[in-house]
């Protein structure tokens, strides 16, 4: 399985869990010309912009450690992007991150960071 298939892989996971864990999907690799949000969903009035991280080992670190200041700050971006796309008015906006580590061919450990980082104002 190549690195695009295994993200596509993760990503699905990962929102099948929100799904169970009663969040809202509301999009799949939402996209603008500045970037991609891995997944836009609802908890409840919340929207949680979410990235996923899929990794085979953690030789070059955990998944959610690849979610650099920079990703972060794009991610905001995205946010308000989504926000001013869609005239969405959530009551906050929470930035999750979702990371798997593949254990075999279809086992995973993931691990939901809720609120994985906190944004600073601009």
């Amino acid at each position: 399985m190549d690195r695009r298939e295994l993200g596509r892989r993760g990503e699905a996971a990962a929102a099948a869990y929100l799904g169970r864990a009663g969040m809202t999907v509301a999009a799949t690799n939402w996209r603008t010309a500045s970037g991609e949000v891995d997944i836009v969903a609802w908890d409840g009035p919340d929207l949680v912009m979410v990235e996923v991280k899929t990794r085979r080992s953690t030789r070059m670190g955990s998944p959610e450690e690849a979610v650099s200041p920079a990703k972060q700050r794009r991610l905001v971006r995205l946010a308000r992007a989504y926000l001013a796309e869609t005239a969405s008015r959530p009551r906050l906006i929470r930035f999750d991150v979702v990371s798997l580590r593949v254990l075999g061919p279809d086992r995973a450990l993931l691990r939901h960071h809720r609120n994985a980082f906190a944004v600073s104002g601009e």
